[in-house]
């Protein structure tokens, strides 16, 4: 009499026995036993192994579009159903959704100080041409931390940011104050902002005519004409401040320079950049204009 042994019992039985109780015939068992997986199987299994280390590789922020554009880079031949297949199936791997709005009316009224002139227009064919700036906060057990940062439209590349324990005008200035030193504009660069009074201030609009910058303001009570950066804050919540709980704002301050310097800008894949990052978007448009 033939045996089979069963792992998960830890035992041997019967395997006419076994075959009667699973109902399927001997033959098949035995055929099972040469060849196991299929060749499809097999094959999800190794796809399945290169998506889960995709997803670890991001820091497990990716969902299935880009973790389909990371197999195509090391090779792989195949669609972006299947990768979603596989890593919510096989690999376990779900989504991050943020927070739903509720719905209502986000009309706003115009500022009565600056005109909104970016006026949603969030595509811009050049670097150092138009800026957009806001405030978030980070929650600590020692308190609340204050999040300034200043993106440029082109790449959406963070190219300014800073972190104090009040959201006052210093705050702002010196996330600005970044942004200017690290890009050095040679024109004039448009800065978009809400209507917060760190952007009203006497020391804001000082700065920003000394530095040649114009000011845009949003429509009061309308985060949608800001909502390049309003993403970059979902995207840094989702992805790194919610998975945390920082003991101290230093540690928070860390983090998120951990985020935005060694991940968003230089790695994170953003699909408005042809799945490029911020700085590899900007060094191909840099090297292709360059050739021409």
């Amino acid at each position: 009499m033939r045996y089979a042994f069963v792992a998960e019992h830890r035992t041997l039985f019967p395997v006419r026995a076994m075959c009667r109780c699973l109902r399927i015939q001997p033959s098949g068992f035995y055929a099972w036993l040469k060849n196991p997986l299929s060749r499809r199987a097999k094959e999800d299994v190794r796809q399945t192994a290169m998506i889960r280390q995709a997803w670890e590789d991001s820091g497990k922020v990716y969902g299935y579009r880009k973790l389909h554009d990371d197999l195509l880079d090391q090779g792989e031949t195949c669609c972006p159903n299947r990768v979603a297949r596989l890593a919510s199936r096989l690999a376990g791997i779900k989504a991050k959704i943020g927070y739903k709005r509720r719905p209502g009316s986000y009309g706003g009224k115009p500022s009565r100080v600056v005109d909104n002139t970016l006026a949603r227009q969030f595509d811009v064919a050049a670097p150092d041409k138009t800026w957009v700036t806001d405030i978030t906060y980070i929650r600590t057990q020692e308190g609340f931390a204050y999040l300034a940062v200043v993106i440029d439209l082109y790449s959406r590349r963070v190219v300014g940011w800073s972190m104090q324990n009040r959201q006052t005008t210093d705050l702002v200035l010196q996330a600005l104050l970044m942004a200017v030193w690290r890009r050095k504009p040679k024109g004039k660069v448009l800065i978009h902002s809400d209507q917060g009074s760190q952007f009203t201030s006497m020391d804001w609009t000082s700065f920003l005519k000394a530095h040649n910058l114009e000011h845009s303001m949003s429509r009061r009570g309308n985060c949608h004409d800001n909502a390049v950066v309003e993403s970059f804050f979902n995207l840094l919540k989702r992805e790194r401040v919610r998975r945390r709980t920082y003991r101290s704002r230093d540690e928070a301050r860390q983090d998120v320079f951990d985020y935005i310097e060694m991940f968003y800008n230089p790695i994170r894949k953003h699909v408005r950049n042809g799945m490029l990052s911020p700085v590899e978007f900007e060094r191909q448009q840099m090297m292709s204009t360059e050739g021409v």
